[in-house]
C-alpha cells in the first residue's frame, strides 16, 4: 500500500482525524485552525479543566474566541446526535436517518473538536502534532521531558499511515535523535517516509496578536524524508495559508531558534543602550526615535524591564546549550542573556534612587506595579520580568502591591497575589508606582497625575 499517496487524499478530502497534544497557547488555536479547516479532531491534555472547558465550548486562551469553541463543539455534538439516530432508526423498516458526517459532502465535512486526558485515541488518528512545553530546568539545561513523554505515548500508539509532526521549540536534532529513534524501536519494521511520516514545524504564536494569526502565519516545515515533507505539507496545507519547506527538521529547528535568538540579540542590545545612556546622562529613547528615521539598515528594537514570555528569553538558551555540547560558546546569545536577566535589577535600583531622593527608603515603602504579564494586552505571565522586579523589592522589605487589568490574581512559580481592586486609591497610596507592563487598558494620564512618584520601565508616559 502505498501510504504517501492514500494519506495525501485524506488530507485533501478532510478525512482525516487528527489529535493535538497540549492544549495551551499554541496547541489549542492549532486545534481550533485544523477544525475550521475540517478536519475531525480531538486535543489530548494532561490537564482536566483544559479537556472539560473545550467539552463545553469554553476557551481559556485569550487569542481563541469562546464562540469559535462552541460553534466547533457543536458540530460535534449534532455530528454524533446524528449518527445515534441512524443506529436507532436503521432497522426495522423505517426511514434511515444519514450519520450527520454524511449530510455535507466531500471534500468538506463538518467541522468538530473534542478534547479528552486519554492517549489512546492516537490508535485511530491519521496525524499528530506535538505542542508540549519545553521549558529549562533549574541548571538552565533544556527540558524536553514533555517531548519524551509525548513521544513515547505516540509511540505506544503508532500505526501505519501515522504522520506525527512535533511543534514544540528545542534544539537542532531533537526530531531525529529523539523522536524517530523512539518510533523505530516500536514501529515493528514500520520505515519512516513509506509506512510513516514524521516532520518539525515550529510553532510561530505571538498572544495578543490579531494581524498575525495560526491561520495567515507563514509555517516553516522540514521531514525526515522528502516523502514526510510531502504528507506533512499536505497536512498542514489545508489550515495554513503559507508553507515554508525547508531541507530537514534540523534546519527546521534551527530556523525556530535563530528567529528567537534575533530578537534576543537585539533586544539585549536596545537594553545595554539604556544603561549606556543612563550613564552618559542621555535620554535613550530620543536616540532609538531618531535612529529609527533611517529607511535602510535599521530596525527599531526598544529597552524595557527585561525579558518575558514563553519563547525568547529561553529559546537562544536551547541553541547555547547544544552547542556547548559540540565545544563552542554562542557569545552573542550568553552575553544578550545576561543584560536581560539583570534588566529587573536595574530598574528595582532606579525605585531605590528615586525613593532616596524623596527621604525615603525601600523597606516599609508601599510601592504598586502596573501590570504583572509579559507584555501588553495579554494575561500570560510565563518568564513575566514584572515578578521579577516584585520578588527583588520585596527582599528589600518593600510592600508590594499590584494591578493588572488582565490578571487579577495569580498563582506562579511559587508566587501567589492578588490584585488591588480599587486601582485610583492605590495609586494615591503608594509611595512609588512601577510601570512594568504597558497595557492599553491604562489611562496613562491619569496615573501620572494621581502617582507622587513614578518609575516607567516601558516609556508609556
Amino acid at each position: 500500500m502505498n501510504y504517501q499517496t492514500t494519506m495525501i487524499d485524506r488530507f485533501n478530502r478532510r478525512e482525516a482525524h487528527v489529535a493535538v497534544i497540549g492544549l495551551g497557547y499554541v496547541g489549542l488555536p492549532l486545534a481550533v485552525a485544523f477544525a475550521e479547516a475540517g478536519y475531525r479532531v480531538t486535543g489530548i491534555d494532561l490537564d482536566a479543566r483544559k479537556v472539560d472547558a473545550i467539552n463545553r465550548g469554553e476557551s481559556y486562551i485569550e487569542d481563541v474566541p469562546a464562540a469559535a469553541v462552541a460553534a466547533l463543539v457543536l458540530e460535534a455534538e449534532r455530528e454524533r446526535a446524528g449518527e445515534r439516530e441512524s443506529e436507532r432508526w436503521g432497522d426495522g423498516g423505517m426511514t434511515t436517518l444519514q450519520p450527520y458526517s454524511s449530510i455535507n459532502s466531500h471534500p468538506y465535512r463538518p467541522k468538530r473538536l473534542a478534547a479528552t486526558t486519554d492517549f489512546s485515541v492516537l490508535a485511530s488518528c491519521d496525524a499528530v502534532s506535538i505542542c508540549v512545553p519545553t521549558p529549562l530546568n533549574k541548571t538552565g539545561d533544556p527540558d524536553v521531558s514533555y517531548i519524551a513523554s509525548a513521544a513515547e505515548q505516540v509511540a505506544r500508539h503508532l500505526h501505519p499511515g501515522m504522520v506525527i509532526v512535533l511543534e514544540s521549540t528545542t534544539y537542532p536534532g531533537t526530531t531525529r535523535e529523539m523522536l524517530l529513534a523512539q518510533f523505530a524501536d516500536n514501529a515493528q519494521g514500520w520505515r519512516v517516509g513509506e509506512e510513516f511520516f514524521l516532520a518539525f514545524s515550529p510553532e510561530r504564536v505571538d498572544p495578543g496578536r490579531t494581524d498575525w494569526t495560526t491561520h495567515n502565519t507563514p509555517k516553516v516545515i522540514g521531514g525526515v524524508t522528502p516523502a514526510c515533507l510531502s504528507v506533512a505539507t499536505a497536512y498542514y496545507s489545508a489550515a495554513i495559508e503559507t508553507l515554508v519547506p525547508v531541507s530537514s527538521p534540523e534546519a527546521a529547528e534551527m530556523t525556530k531558534l535563530f528567529e528567537n535568538t534575533f530578537r534576543s540579540v537585539n533586544i539585549g542590545l536596545a537594553n545595554e543602550l539604556l544603561l549606556m545612556c543612563d550613564k552618559l546622562g542621555l535620554d535613550a529613547w530620543e536616540i532609538l526615535s531618531a535612529a529609527a528615521t533611517k529607511p535602510f539598515g535599521f530596525m527599531k528594537f526598544t529597552p524595557g524591564p527585561g525579558l518575558g514570555g514563553h519563547c525568547i528569553p529561553i529559546d537562544p538558551l536551547y541553541l547555547s546549550w547544544k552547542m556547548r555540547t559540540l565545544a563552542y560558546t554562542a557569545r552573542f546569545i550568553e552575553l544578550a542573556s545576561e543584560i536581560n536577566t539583570e534588566m529587573p535589577r536595574y530598574w528595582v535600583q532606579k525605585v531605590q534612587d528615586a525613593l532616596n531622593d524623596v527621604g525615603k527608603a525601600v523597606k516599609g515603602s508601599r510601592i504598586l506595579v502596573l501590570g504583572v504579564a509579559y507584555k501588553k494586552n495579554v494575561s500570560d505571565l510565563r518568564e513575566s520580568p514584572a515578578l521579577d522586579i516584585i520578588h527583588l523589592l520585596e527582599e528589600k522589605g518593600a510592600h508590594v502591591a499590584y494591578h493588572d487589568p488582565h490578571v487579577p490574581s495569580f498563582q506562579y512559580d511559587g508566587m501567589e497575589m492578588v490584585g488591588v481592586a480599587d486601582l485610583g486609591a492605590a495609586l494615591v497610596e503608594a509611595d512609588c508606582v512601577v510601570i512594568a507592563t504597558d497595557h492599553d487598558a491604562y489611562d496613562w494620564t491619569g496615573v501620572r497625575q494621581k502617582s507622587r512618584l513614578l518609575v516607567d520601565t516601558r516609556h508609556v508616559v
